[in-house]
């Protein structure tokens, strides 16, 4: 697999199961393999240190509590990630303001280019 262009394997971390399964089923169709989606941060976690993943997409809040210890353990591993919040990159704690962030509400066009700038960030 040219890890360039994909298809990735994507870490999904979101508890609305709504729009959980909107952004997996439009992933999927994609052609990504999806790990999860993940409802919860301890679960999240373990994924995010063990499990073979590409890139992540990490709702902020998750079932009341702040997804930032999954993004630890993404940035530890060198695994490219974006946020999906309502709030923006001004809502995300310091040191995070600085990461790929998808707006939701946000439409499909915004999500296929989030991935594609995340796969985009793979040292050749």
């Amino acid at each position: 697999m040219d890890k360039t262009t994909g298809p990735w394997r994507i870490l999904l971390v979101e508890d609305e199961m709504l729009v959980a399964m909107l952004l997996e089923d439009m992933l999927a169709e994609a052609g990504h393999a999806i790990v999860g989606p993940m409802a919860r941060i301890d679960q999240a976690v373990e994924a995010a240190q063990n499990e073979t993943i590409d890139l992540a997409i990490l709702d902020v809040n998750v079932g009341g509590d702040e997804v930032y210890p999954v993004a630890e353990a993404l940035a530890a591993r060198d695994i490219p990630f974006a946020f999906a919040t309502g709030y923006g990159a001004h809502g995300l704690r310091e040191p995070w303001q600085d990461r790929p962030t998808l707006q939701k509400p946000f439409h499909r066009n915004d999500l296929f280019r989030m991935v594609a700038e995340l796969g985009s960030s793979f040292s050749c």
